[in-house]
């Protein structure tokens, strides 16, 4: 029998990645985080005892809390925010039984520094087409939902960096860590060094890739990604309103290298009324 006021990892799987995952906060203490220095995708380490200062944020949110075995560190965040009038529940076995189950997570060390709200800071070059809405729109699906993204002259990507404590992605200088590889482009880069290197985003990546590297013949799709692309561009002067039409555009590539490439679809052969 489930326990009340929780969420399995299996159907907490199945969220992540989506527009209706909810705000993962992981409540893991200092010793057990240090065991294991790894992230749920898009969860953001939360102490217990400042809960006051934090959960005005998540009002009008769904929330999961996330300790290490889903024992009283999850519940007891869990019951104190919806204390607070916010849905929240714990996560069925914690971080442990993710772990166990070897479901994908992020290696903290891997990520910029937060900034007070809590959000990491990414910075690259405006006017994006493939790969610099790709690589925002993985952000903020499996590592940072609240991820602050600049698009500025490419000339001053690494002064802003430097000077407003973001990480650069997607600029063509050789020490730059995000950022193209070889037959790799960024997004690719991103995947693997974030752990995610999951069968539908592998297989999205590849998608990215042809069309980021003019390479359409790595997939039938990657033509169809840089039309829409290039069409989204035209579109919108105005580069966060590119993002977030942007992030559609990418939530349906990925449902469907996630749950739909089996499926085809054809004209009716069955009209209503024909002939039997």
């Amino acid at each position: 029998m489930a326990t009340p006021n929780t969420i399995t990892i299996d159907k907490l799987d199945r969220l992540i990645g989506t527009g209706a995952c909810p705000v993962l906060v992981d409540v893991r203490t200092d010793d057990a985080f240090a065991a294991d220095p790894r992230l749920i995708p898009g969860a953001v380490r939360r102490a217990p005892d400042t809960m006051a200062t934090w959960s005005a944020q998540l009002q009008g949110r769904t929330v999961v809390t996330i300790c290490n075995h889903g024992q009283s560190l999850s519940h007891g965040a869990a019951a104190w925010l919806r204390e607070a009038g916010i849905a929240a529940e714990a996560l069925e076995g914690g971080f442990a039984a993710w772990a166990e189950a070897q479901l994908p997570a992020v290696p903290a060390a891997k990520l910029p520094d937060r900034d007070a709200q809590g959000r990491t800071k990414w910075v690259t070059r405006s006017r994006p087409k493939v790969d610099r809405i790709a690589c925002p729109w993985l952000i903020r699906r499996f590592v940072d939902p609240s991820a602050l993204f600049l698009f500025v002259p490419p000339a001053e990507v690494r002064e802003v960096g430097r000077r407003f404590g973001a990480a650069p992605f997607d600029i063509d200088e050789p020490d730059v860590f995000w950022s193209h590889r070889g037959d790799l482009c960024t997004f690719d880069v991103m995947v693997e060094e974030l752990g995610l290197a999951t069968p539908p985003l592998l297989q999205l990546a590849a998608l990215v890739r042809g069309a980021d590297t003019n390479r359409p013949e790595l997939a039938p799709q990657a033509a169809g990604l840089l039309a829409a692309s290039l069409g989204l561009s035209r579109i919108y002067a105005d580069d966060l309103a590119q993002l977030d039409a942007g992030m559609t555009l990418y939530d349906a590539f990925y449902r469907w290298c996630r749950d739909a490439t089996a499926e085809t679809h054809n004209w009716p052969t069955n009209k209503i009324g024909g002939a039997r």
